[in-house]
Parts: C-alpha cells; sequence; structure tokens
C-alpha cells in the first residue's frame, strides 16, 4: 500500500452536514456510523480494542488513560470494526484451537464484523457458519484485495472479473447465516471494468444487508484520488445501506464524503493507525463543528498504552510455548507501529531509531518513557497533527 496520498484534497465542513448518529445494519445498530476498516496485520484483537478506547487515550483528569475504562461506542467514536480479512479455505481446514487466534475477539468489541476471503461458495459458506457460531456480529465478504498472492488464488478483487460466480457466492452464504452479511468490493477490476453499481444491486438481490465501497479501482491499487461520485451512483442504485471508503484523512473529510455521496457510513482505513484518535476527532467535529488535536503527552500515552495491550496479549501464561515466541513477535509488533505511532511527533525519528535498536518489548518501552521524558520538559503542552505520511499495510 502507498504511504501517502496523491494530492490530498481539502475540505470545509459542509454546511447542514453530519456524519450519521446511527446506521442499522440487519439487526445491528452502528452507533455512530463510522466503521474501522479492515486491514491486514493491523486490525488484530489488540489494535481493534485499542481504537474501541482511543477516547481515553488523554491528558486530561475528565478523560483516565486507562484502557480498562467503560467506553461505549459512542464515546469511542468508532460504531463497527472489523477483524483483518481471514482466508475461507484455512479456517474450514484448520483445527478449532487454532481458528481462536484468527477469531479472538473481547465483549468490549461488540458490535463487530469477521471478515473472510476465497473463492469457493461451500467453503465460504462453511467459513461463515463458524463465523457466526463464534459469536461475532456480522460477516463480510472481501472483494476489495488488490494483493497479487490473494487475486491469484481468484480471491479479493480478483473476484471483480466473475460477477455469476460472485452471485453464487452470495447465496450460499446468505443461506449458511442468519448474521447480518455484506461485502466491501472496488469499483471494478479497472477503468474499462466498472461493476460496483450491478454489484451492489447484486448484493442487496442477494439479501446482504449492506455494501462497503473502496472507490477505485483493483488497477489503481492505493494511487490517485478516491473517485467518490461512484460511490454516490452506487447509494442512488440500492436501499440498503452503502458504507463509502477512500481518502478519508480528517473528520472534515468525513462529512464530505456524505455531503457528497449521501451514503449512510464512513469507513476509515489507512489513517487510523497514525491517528488513532480520528473516530473521536469525527465525533467531536460532528457535534460540535471543532476537535481536539493530541497532545505530546497524549501520543506518549497512547503509545505506552498500546505497547502494554500488546504484552499483555502475546504473552503466554507461565509454562505454554507459542511459535514465534511471544516475546519476539510482541517487539516486532511494537517496532511495527512504532512507524506509524511516531509520525508527526517532534523527533520521531530519534524514537524509531531507538525503539529499532530495542532487544526486547521492556527495553521499547523505557525508550518511550525516555524520550518522552525529555520531549516534555522542553515543550510539556506541544500539540501534533496527525500524519499525512503512513508506512504500508494491506487495507482489505
Amino acid at each position: 500500500m502507498k504511504k501517502s496520498w496523491d494530492n490530498p484534497l481539502s475540505h470545509a465542513m459542509p454546511e447542514a452536514t453530519r456524519v450519521p448518529a446511527s446506521v442499522r445494519i440487519g439487526n445491528v445498530t452502528v452507533a455512530p456510523a463510522t466503521v474501522l476498516a479492515p486491514m491486514a496485520g493491523v486490525t488484530d484483537t489488540v489494535f481493534r480494542r485499542f481504537i474501541r478506547n482511543a477516547s481515553v487515550f488523554s491528558s486530561s483528569p475528565d478523560h483516565p488513560s486507562s484502557v480498562d475504562a467503560q467506553v461505549t461506542n459512542q464515546q469511542s467514536g468508532c460504531g463497527l470494526i472489523m477483524t483483518e480479512f481471514t482466508s475461507a479455505d484455512g479456517l474450514a481446514r484448520m483445527r478449532e484451537s487454532k481458528r481462536k487466534r484468527y477469531l479472538t475477539f473481547y465483549d468490549d468489541e461488540h458490535p463487530i464484523s469477521a471478515q473472510l476471503f476465497g473463492s469457493n461458495p461451500a467453503t465460504l459458506a462453511d467459513a461463515a457458519r463458524i463465523v457466526q457460531d463464534t459469536g461475532f456480529d456480522m460477516v463480510d465478504l472481501n472483494l476489495g484485495c488488490p494483493a497479487k498472492r490473494v487475486v491469484s488464488c481468484n480471491g479479493g478483487s480478483g473476484l471483480l472479473r466473475d460477477l455469476p460466480l460472485i452471485e453464487t457466492i452470495f447465496k450460499a452464504v446468505r443461506a449458511a447465516v442468519t448474521i447480518p452479511f455484506t461485502v466491501k468490493f472496488r469499483l471494478g477490476w479497472n477503468d474499462n471494468h466498472i461493476v460496483c453499481v450491478p454489484l451492489a444491486q447484486l448484493a442487496e438481490d442477494s439479501g446482504l444487508n449492506a455494501v462497503a465501497i473502496h472507490a477505485r479501482t483493483r488497477e489503481q491499487g492505493y494511487a490517485g484520488q478516491a473517485r467518490w461520485d461512484h460511490i454516490a451512483e452506487v447509494k442512488a442504485a440500492v436501499n440498503i445501506p452503502v458504507i463509502g471508503n477512500g481518502d478519508v484523512r480528517t473528520p472534515e473529510d468525513a462529512c464530505a464524503l456524505i455531503a457528497k455521496t449521501g451514503c449512510d457510513a464512513v469507513m476509515i482505513g489507512r489513517a487510523a493507525p497514525a491517528n488513532p484518535w480520528i473516530f473521536r476527532q469525527i465525533a467531536q467535529y460532528t457535534a460540535a463543528g471543532r476537535y481536539d488535536m493530541p497532545t505530546e503527552q497524549d501520543r506518549y500515552r497512547m503509545i505506552r498504552t498500546y505497547f502494554e495491550m500488546l504484552l499483555a496479549e502475546l504473552t503466554p501464561a507461565a509454562g505454554s510455548a507459542t511459535s514465534p515466541s511471544p516475546a519476539t513477535e510482541a517487539a516486532g509488533k511494537m517496532k511495527q507501529f512504532a512507524s506509524w505511532f511516531t509520525h508527526g511527533v517532534r523527533g520521531g525519528a530519534t524514537l524509531r531509531k531507538s525503539i529499532y535498536e530495542a532487544k526486547s518489548g521492556s527495553a521499547i518501552l523505557d525508550a518511550v518513557d525516555r524520550f518522552f521524558s525529555a520531549e516534555t520538559a522542553a515543550a510539556p503542552d506541544l500539540r501534533v497533527d496527525a500524519p499525512s505520511l503512513l508506512p504500508s499495510f494491506i487495507e482489505s
């Protein structure tokens, strides 16, 4: 995925336009109408709970820093969270004990949707049943991932070239589960094969409960501008909820997307790992026309809290064993997220260097403490902007 947006447009708050307070998807109420996009290597249970509780990472005495606090969807600003995309073939074959690694979630993650990819209707139906039996609120089909390894197996956006097969998959999964069933897709394979409107109509006719559209083609990948006009076309063509996705970097962008397309909800992908407050900021902007930017102290608490959550989640009970070692996995994940969390921080390159050179999770935490102690002494309330340059990952 591209690390930056191509000439991102700036949007002002549209008059009388706000992100909706809620959207109904089947029997599930998503409130507010904002969705954390499924992202491979990012939206595991730690990051999902981290986003759900992002509003408490504040230096204000009115907002404690503990992620154990009770936080509602409305407080966090994120109405629905989604898992990383999971192979239906792998899910159907693996032992139940191993499935927990891919389908683990906690009570504070509801409502939550599990995203699947694959191309075999029967296998996808079986995987959807597993998702439902595990307790997820929704199941989603990935028709958007542009990664070559996925497309080569006719998964993700590869299926956009075969609408009859998609119809068979829709009907098989719909018949297999009673929970809401949704789909996320791109505009089409390329500019000569735009299928978003007939695909959305096919989803509605097959009994799906909502559609999410990343307003780029598979050929575009993450380059160029997201073409919101196609989202508007889909919204005009169907009666089920339409979730818009693509180039939403700020609260102003979220409101502009609603204003320009009439879509029912907004999905955030690339912006979330580097600015975990974005959902909270959208909620603030919707309510008051303004939003808070994080201070350096806020960002310190955010980084430290996430790293502590990683260590707690990935460190097994005494006497158990996993592969790779949990200590190595935790430290690797901390270094991965350091590149996102520190963009926009004054002197962030220095912090990243010290984190990359650290040999353990505890050493990484020490490096974070030392850096922010020095920075706070120099500028105790320095506010930082949400970054525009983001590291790469695959949004599914």
